[in-house]
């Protein structure tokens, strides 16, 4: 198979996110979800929690789209055609990226792939490829939810990036302290002190400087997380995905919910979300760190 081409200039990524988000904010197409936050501590990690000011306008999209796949009889697919006052750059010859319509977090980033793949798939040399060629000019997290039950909303495959740090104050994100205590037998994947199935590996940020030669190594780290959790080749499987440019972690899930609060990747970097302050006692009373081993695998 021909090695695919990167389109994205070096250098170029993170003045076009914040052009591009400052005229979908001026037009309206970016339409930010205002929240406040606290943290809520439990074993050792200070977990971010987001609360929900005001979800109307997510809403009314939801109900908009929901009668727009009614009327045609398909879903709904906000990536084909995406919005062009969502566009930041084109990526590759497989995949471009967008802004998160109803972002909570600023200069949130989608990473698509041009044509239709679903969600639960399993990532390719050219996701890497695409991940790879954002993280060379975007210092952050990328995160992927495989599937509904990993917390994805949206079935065409898409990447996420957020810039770090996660928090206004603190670490990086809130389990890093967990992620520098980490123990490594080689490049072999570990464990970090976590109470659920999980398995953690070392990447090389070097790999930013050749997108493709570091997807290749990428993907054969991805295959060794899928392995160490129980998913083989062949078994999509319903799991959440971390990388940043030094690692990667992968965590097996269960299912989407503890209570009513949904759980996604930005949950196990110890950010979650809740929609309102029921939601909130609710995680408070049981703390996050039992809410993520509650909806992953252990």
């Amino acid at each position: 198979m021909a090695q695919g081409k990167i389109l994205l200039q070096p250098g170029t990524l993170w003045a076009s996110v914040k052009k591009q988000t400052e005229h979908a904010l001026q037009c309206g197409a970016l339409l930010s979800i205002p929240t406040e936050f606290e943290f809520v501590e439990q074993d050792n990690v200070r977990f971010l929690v987001r609360i929900l000011s005001n979800l109307n306008r997510k809403k009314a999209a939801d109900e908009k789209h929901r009668k727009q796949s009614v009327k045609s009889g398909q879903e709904f697919n906000p990536f084909l055609p995406y919005e062009e006052d969502l566009f930041v750059a084109d990526i590759s010859d497989t995949h471009l990226c967008i802004l998160n319509k109803f972002n909570v977090v600023d200069y949130h980033l989608l990473i698509i792939t041009r044509r239709f793949e679903e969600q639960e798939s399993l990532l390719t040399l050219e996701d890497f490829a695409a991940m790879w060629a954002c993280l060379a000019d975007f210092d952050g997290l990328i995160f992927y939810n495989s599937g509904k039950t990993a917390g994805a909303s949206q079935r065409h495959k898409h990447l996420q990036l957020v810039p770090l740090p996660l928090a206004p104050e603190g670490p990086q994100m809130p389990i890093e302290p967990l992620v520098k205590s980490a123990q490594f037998q080689n490049s072999n994947a570990t464990s970090l002190k976590l109470p659920f199935i999980h398995a953690f590996a070392p990447l090389n940020s070097n790999w930013v400087q050749s997108p493709f030669t570091g997807a290749q190594e990428t993907l054969e780290v991805y295959r060794t997380l899928r392995q160490a959790v129980g998913l083989d080749a062949k078994q999509f499987g319903a799991y959440n995905l971390l990388a940043t440019r030094e690692w990667m972690l992968i965590i097996p899930r269960s299912q989407e919910h503890f209570h009513s609060i949904s759980v996604n990747s930005l949950g196990f970097a110890g950010a979650l979300l809740v929609r309102n302050a029921a939601e909130m006692e609710i995680l408070k009373a049981q703390g996050p760190m039992t809410i993520l081993k509650n909806v992953a695998v252990f």
